[in-house]
């Protein structure tokens, strides 16, 4: 019998989103997942969306909190009440390829990978395609990782049979950055990746990756709290990660159109 995935799927407001992010988990070729959905006081129709397929597949769950708590706690309530093998993320707006689980479960066991994530394309608000493709490194070991945050985390899986349950830190922003350090520590090798794009990722107005800002602080606080570094080191860090960032990172962000001219 194939691997148990769980996937967790934190929800906010999602009522423009979440019909078709459940719609491409139902549409996997690997079929022996659980979606585990966290609800974090929505007010508007996303409980009643969810509803709607959960009334139709056994395998999906609903989890509510009972008050706002953001989405490191919501996705640490998903860990704790999976029954996976596996573990992987899906956030409420982003989308998954059929063949994503598929292809990287089959890579992790063949590779006796613990920690696997993709290339993915990127879409906007509406679903149109950027003609941005995000490529994943072959090879992502602790350091590099350190450096900047590499797995886009709809992307990511981790092997929870082998290292056991990796929660999120309680950060508000960056903790999937921290979580997936934490796994790569523990599984105490590099993590792996599947070349090919496997998801798409919705860039939203207004977002904090769109907002270089309010990027930096945050990071700052992965350092600087997540990690527990000194204020010295974790300026350190951050003058590292604005190198690695924006003058090594940004070329692993490539368009479409030109990679098909080659």
């Amino acid at each position: 019998m194939k691997a148990l995935v769980s996937i967790i799927t934190p929800l906010y407001n999602s009522e423009a989103f979440i019909n078709e992010t459940i719609q491409s988990v139902l549409q996997q070729t690997y079929s022996n997942w659980e979606l585990l959905l966290v609800d974090d006081c929505s007010t508007d129709e996303t409980i009643s969306i969810a509803k709607n397929h959960i009334a139709k597949n056994s395998n999906i769950k609903l989890l509510r909190n009972e008050t706002n708590q953001g989405a490191a706690i919501s996705r640490n309530k998903g860990i704790i009440a999976a029954k996976g093998d596996y573990i992987a993320f899906l956030d409420a707006d982003d989308l998954w390829k059929p063949e994503k689980l598929n292809k990287q479960i089959a890579f992790m066991q063949k590779e006796n990978c613990h920690v696997c994530f993709s290339s993915y394309e990127q879409i906007d608000e509406v679903g149109k395609p950027l003609n941005k493709l995000v490529q994943a490194l072959p090879i992502l070991t602790y350091n590099k990782y350190l450096k900047s945050n590499y797995i886009g985390n709809l992307t990511g899986i981790y092997n929870a049979r082998v290292l056991g349950k990796i929660t999120s830190p309680n950060l508000r922003k960056r903790q999937d950055w921290l979580l997936w350090l934490n796994a790569i520590k523990a599984s105490g090798k590099p993590a792996k990746s599947v070349k090919e794009s496997l998801a798409f990722y919705r860039v939203r107005e207004n977002s904090m990756s769109s907002n270089k800002v309010e990027l930096l602080k945050h990071n700052y606080w992965v350092y600087k709290r997540g990690l527990g570094f000194s204020t010295l080191k974790s300026m350190y860090c951050m003058l590292v990660f604005l190198v690695e960032h924006f003058f090594i990172k940004s070329k692993q962000t490539v368009t479409i159109s030109s990679l098909k001219l080659e």
